[in-house]
């Protein structure tokens, strides 16, 4: 069982709206998006595109809900953008995030990114140059510095679609930067889908990991993703992630290592499907449901 007074439960609302797809949960607003997250019985939620970027505005909205902002993500641009672009770029969203209280930012690269290209995702992948690896590195070191200035820790989301994506390419990650300011945002379902054991990396990388997403993966359907040779956006359409418990993820023994390593933080549902094919509310409360079970969150 894992210890309620360390780790907290949340939800992100790209299931509801799809932040890359914005037709994806078009028509559901953010007050249905918050007060569905509150009813399935979710305290902490990740910034989506309809949220009021007023920490005035928001705060309030969420606080009557009883949920808290607890982490947001980051589109870092190191290999495209100079230091201090990308510098000035996590400092605004840091005050904001100190604002809402929030005490975590996952960033990840973008500059070369195919996550939202129409290419196939596991051919077209992008690998970096021995120059772009020491940029990354470099920016997210200082980046994780300064971020520490807000009482914000940096987390490096390892994606699919991007030069930091399997296994060798985290380790890689993991060795150039400092555990003093970088530590790994933890996703299940962006390990399995690249083809990764997610729970054995997890174990792995306990000691650097400041965040976990709990994403599950159909691997029938990742299956499909290779051999039509899809985009990752095709992907998520045709409903390769789905939340923890409905696909094909060992998330017994994730919980158990982090039970075991006394993981203290949050533990996040991110499962982008297509809303009209999978009602939002109703997948949310599968996935608290069968946390609550596995857990006693």
């Amino acid at each position: 069982m894992l210890n309620p007074d360390k780790v907290q439960l949340g939800i992100a609302p790209i299931a509801w709206t799809n932040d890359d797809m914005p037709d994806l949960g078009k028509e559901n607003t953010f007050q249905q998006c918050v007060s569905e997250m509150a009813l399935a019985g979710f305290t902490g939620s990740e910034v989506g595109s309809k949220y009021p970027s007023d920490p005035k505005v928001l705060k309030p909205m969420l606080d009557i809900r009883g949920i808290r902002i607890c982490n947001q993500w980051f589109s870092l641009f190191a290999t495209t953008k100079s230091l201090d672009e990308n510098i000035a770029a996590l400092r605004k969203q840091c005050e904001f995030l100190q604002a809402m209280g929030a005490h975590v930012i996952g960033a990840s690269e973008q500059g070369n990114s195919i996550q939202g290209k129409p290419v196939p995702i596991f051919d077209e992948k992008p690998i970096f140059t021995e120059e772009q690896w020491k940029k990354v590195a470099d920016t997210c070191n200082e980046l994780g510095r300064i971020a520490q200035e807000y009482d914000i820790q940096f987390t490096y989301h390892h994606h699919m679609g991007t030069g930091v994506q399997t296994e060798e390419e985290t380790d890689r990650f993991l060795e150039m930067t400092d555990p003093q300011y970088v530590k790994l945002l933890f996703d299940s379902g962006h390990f399995t889908f690249s083809g990764e054991d997610a729970a054995a990396l997890l174990k792995k990388y306990i000691g650097r990991v400041g965040h976990v997403h709990l994403k599950d993966v159909r691997m029938d359907v990742r299956q499909r993703v290779i051999e039509e040779k899809m985009s990752f956006l095709d992907a998520v359409r045709a409903g390769t992630f789905t939340v923890p418990g409905d696909g094909d993820v060992d998330f017994t023994s994730i919980f158990k290592t982090l039970e075991e390593n006394d993981y203290e933080g949050r533990v996040v549902v991110e499962a982008e499907q297509d809303p009209a094919l999978a009602n939002p509310f109703e997948y949310a409360v599968i996935a608290r449901k069968y946390i609550r079970e596995k857990t006693g969150l």
